[in-house]
């Protein structure tokens, strides 16, 4: 299926991730600590939204934390004066990131070694392991997944036949394409999850369908280098 394709009244999402921040670029888990763009996040997303300039978008809609916001307002921006048909971003700090807990602000070679326990159970991939308690509550796979699979389905339901960018992180991409191809949690993610990418989804009856994924495209010309995948 194209988006050219999909049947009236079918949502139409455009699930873009932010853009790189410095904490991506040293591979520093994140969560929901609020990094802003470094300065290739911000080249990604002008490009982001330079590419996207033409296309049909009825809303946009950023997770709060300030990466995405950024990458969000720089969609906003390339589509001048005029916006999205006048109207304002909006905030969902359900599309936030996955809360790592303890693990969150550190690199991963720290987290194994401060939280060896804890650092297997994540790698062993046990989608309903507990982690360690930090600045933030940390959540669970699998409660992460209902989180970031109903946020983006209920902003579907509520803008039937209209087409949504939602800009969020690596962890709520992830999310999206098990609900569409129907992977198991516990799988290994065998995808790659690029910072500033488009992905391309639309929803029917109620479920998310995969359509395009993984396009950076658009940064070709712009990165000095490539854009970096959600993990290592």
């Amino acid at each position: 299926m194209t988006l050219n394709d999909a049947p009236a009244g079918t949502t139409t999402i455009l699930l873009i991730r932010h853009g790189e921040t410095a904490w991506n670029a040293e591979r520093r888990l994140q969560g929901h600590l609020d990094i802003a763009l470094n300065a290739e996040g911000g080249r990604q997303a002008a490009a982001l939204g330079a590419a996207l300039a033409g296309e049909r978008i009825d809303l946009v809609v950023s997770s709060d934390l300030a990466r995405a916001r950024q990458t969000a307002e720089a969609i906003i921006s390339a589509r001048g004066p005029r916006g999205i048909d006048g109207a304002g971003l909006r905030l969902d700090p359900q599309l936030r990131e996955r809360c790592y807990g303890g693990f969150e602000g550190l690199l991963y070679s720290e987290i194994a070694a401060r939280f060896p326990l804890e650092f297997a159970a994540w790698q062993a991939r046990n989608v309903d392991a507990v982690l360690p308690p930090g600045k933030n509550q940390g959540e669970t796979f699998r409660g992460f997944f209902a989180r970031a699979t109903q946020a983006i389905l209920g902003h579907a339901a509520r803008h039937p036949g209209q087409t949504l960018a939602l800009v969020a992180h690596g962890g709520v991409l992830e999310c999206a394409y098990r609900s569409a191809l129907g992977l198991p949690l516990e799988t290994p993610r065998d995808f790659k999850i690029h910072n500033a990418s488009i992905n391309r989804f639309v929803v029917e009856q109620g479920a998310l369908k995969l359509v395009g994924w993984g396009d950076v495209e658009h940064l070709r010309d712009d990165r000095r280098t490539p854009a970096l995948d959600e993990l290592p």
